[in-house]
């Protein structure tokens, strides 16, 4: 089962997927987890300054997880997309050749999970951004996203991870 968590930054995307790749149903996914630090220390760009060839990046890698059988990633395209079409210096055109291109991938997930920031406080990790407002309009692009391009399976979840987890394992 091909499983990715969707959402907005600080919501506890990569917590949930490593919990999940704990429990008893899912411990034979591998779990893939951010790697924002490692892609900003090579110099890409990331949020509000994304570029067009540094989402191409972000693009392959949710691509690449796609190649495995079972996984668990705490990214999916249509975050990548949501970022894309936030991003400032990237013209409209291009935005929407991309998500065009990208949205032909939507069918290799079994499962996108929606993770809600609802309740959760944003955590500066050194790496995101940390305006509100611009959590709050990715938060927006990825629900916009999702209704445009419903995934095979959504599941949407807010609370801590536990009751994120019973959510999940309820409506499977």
């Amino acid at each position: 089962m091909k499983i990715g968590l969707a959402g907005t930054m600080s919501v506890g995307k990569t917590t949930l997927a490593k919990a999940l790749g704990e429990t008893d149903r899912f411990k034979d996914h591998s779990v893939q987890t951010e790697r924002s630090r490692y892609l900003s220390d090579l110099g890409i760009p990331l949020n509000t300054d994304s570029t067009l060839p540094g989402q191409f990046i972000f693009l392959a890698e949710r691509a690449s997880e796609l190649l495995y059988d079972n996984i668990i990633t705490d990214r999916t395209i249509w975050d990548v997309c949501s970022f894309t079409l936030s991003a400032k210096s990237i013209s409209d055109f291009e935005k929407r050749a991309f998500v065009d291109a990208a949205m032909h991938l939507k069918d290799h997930y079994d499962l996108v999970i929606y993770v809600s920031p609802r309740g959760v406080g944003m955590e500066d990790n050194g790496v995101r951004e940390t305006d509100l407002g611009y959590r709050m309009k990715i938060d927006t692009a990825i629900q916009l996203a999702l209704d445009e391009y419903k995934p095979n399976k959504l599941i949407k979840v807010e609370g801590t991870t536990d009751e994120r987890i019973a959510t999940i394992l309820q409506n499977i």
